[in-house]
């Protein structure tokens, strides 16, 4: 029974509860004789295999070595990290050229700045931020890490990246700073805030315009060395396929979702097989059969990469499976958030964007997410059809001449950053079930 301390009620100490620290382990680990007797045998289990690992990979462990029979010279029965540090710009660069490593380095800044307004409060437009950088940022980077010769589709592309940008990073600031946007900010200045309003669109039109039109012209003296994908390997592999991936595999899962609910039979059998389809094979077959049935599909003289091929895939696969999680959150809201909807005079599409979707993707981000990191862990598979991301670069290593068996410690290493990444996603995701106000409550 709760104490409720009142003005006739004498102060006292409440009772032990979860609130203490004390209270906290009394009623987790030691609440009972059984209870207490295993938490022990566990923190024994834990103190002896964190002693192992302190003595094995810190204590013992080398840090400075010129190969692996140096390593034992100092200390043979540690960790050779000297390998690690001798191939760690391959591990996140793989085999890309080292003078043109600000380019992996400027692209992961774009896309940090881009992002990051989606995270600062006050700023408007968030979910054209968040459109525009899954729309726009590949051409941006992808000219970045490949270079050579630019047509006219990727430098109309470019340049709308580039204005895009600008203007996003712009409005973050004007949001961040006062409040606001970027739009309402050029009215006020150009004192048109109280035109009409078909005045005032011509007015952002043309200054749109100007902008796309000066940097169309000021991006053509651009000239990068092209990189041929070959060279691209690594953890920037893995983000690349990851990325691009995560970025499509939500959009792509909505509307599979959305098409096997649908009402008509054509557009729900399409759906439904194609799902079915990927979801019955596993990811390393499908990236077999990108690689080999792909080019079958293409006209004649239409040639793709493997690593577009398998990017192709890596998308198809995971967007069915995406569909799935989303279609269980949509069979969570209840009919009457559709009546209702349909009361106040929604369409379909107004009754699914603005009402029955963001209730559906709130309920299932803690799914959404365990998606996005098993993909990111997926990418390993990409090892077995020759791609050097970050797993194959690992073990690259160890037929290395002067680092030749170094095996536990490249794992080891692989382990700790895949944990650190999927950690920080899992971190956010349970971030955003607080901010969104789930129903979630541990």
């Amino acid at each position: 029974m709760a104490y409720v301390k009142t003005k006739d009620t004498p102060s006292r100490t409440p009772p032990l509860n979860e609130s203490s620290v004390l209270g906290w382990l009394k009623i987790n680990l030691f609440d009972t004789l059984y209870s207490s007797v295993l938490t022990v045998l566990v923190l024994i289990a834990v103190f002896f295999a964190v002693k192992a690992l302190w003595v094995w990979g810190i204590s013992d462990g080398v840090w400075i070595a010129n190969s692996r029979r140096e390593c034992f010279k100092i200390s043979i029965d540690g960790a050779c990290w000297a390998g690690i540090f001798a191939w760690f710009d391959s591990i996140f660069y793989g085999r890309y050229p080292r003078t043109d490593l600000w380019r992996i380095d400027l692209g992961g800044i774009l896309l940090i700045v881009w992002m990051a307004p989606l995270w600062l409060p006050r700023v408007q437009g968030k979910i054209l931020i968040g459109l525009s950088t899954v729309a726009l940022y590949p051409f941006l980077a992808g000219y970045l890490f490949t270079g050579g010769d630019k047509g006219i589709f990727m430098q109309i592309m470019l340049s709308a990246a580039i204005v895009c940008f600008f203007a996003t990073t712009a409005n973050a600031i004007i949001g961040f700073l006062g409040g606001g946007n970027l739009i309402a900010f050029i009215l006020r200045k150009t004192g048109k805030n109280k035109a009409p309003e078909k005045q005032q669109r011509n007015m952002l039109l043309t200054i749109l315009a100007i902008g796309f039109i000066a940097v169309f012209l000021w991006q053509r003296g651009w000239s990068l060395e092209g990189v041929t994908w070959t060279r691209w390997g690594g953890l920037f592999l893995t983000f690349v396929i990851a990325g691009i991936g995560i970025a499509s595999a939500l959009p792509g899962g909505i509307l599979l979702a959305l098409g096997r609910r649908s009402k008509l039979p054509v557009v729900r059998v399409l759906c439904t097989s194609f799902i079915e389809l990927f979801r019955s094979v596993p990811l390393i077959t499908v990236l077999f059969m990108a690689t080999t049935m792909f080019p079958l599909f293409m006209p004649e003289g239409f040639v793709l990469n493997k690593l577009v091929q398998v990017i192709i895939a890596v998308c198809l696969f995971n967007a069915c499976y995406m569909a799935e999680t989303v279609r269980a959150g949509l069979q969570a809201i209840p009919r009457g958030q559709y009546e209702g909807a349909h009361t106040i005079g929604l369409g379909y599409w107004g009754t699914i964007g603005l009402i029955i979707m963001p209730q559906a993707l709130k309920h299932m981000i803690p799914n959404i997410v365990g998606s996005f990191i098993g993909l990111l862990k997926d990418t390993t598979l990409v090892s077995i059809i020759g791609l050097f991301d970050v797993l194959n670069i690992l073990r690259t290593i160890s037929r290395d001449s002067p680092w030749l068996g170094l095996h536990q410690e490249t794992l080891v290493f692989g382990a700790m950053l895949f944990f650190i990444i999927c950690f920080a996603m899992s971190k956010y995701s349970r971030h955003l079930e607080v901010k969104l106000s789930t129903t979630h409550k541990n």
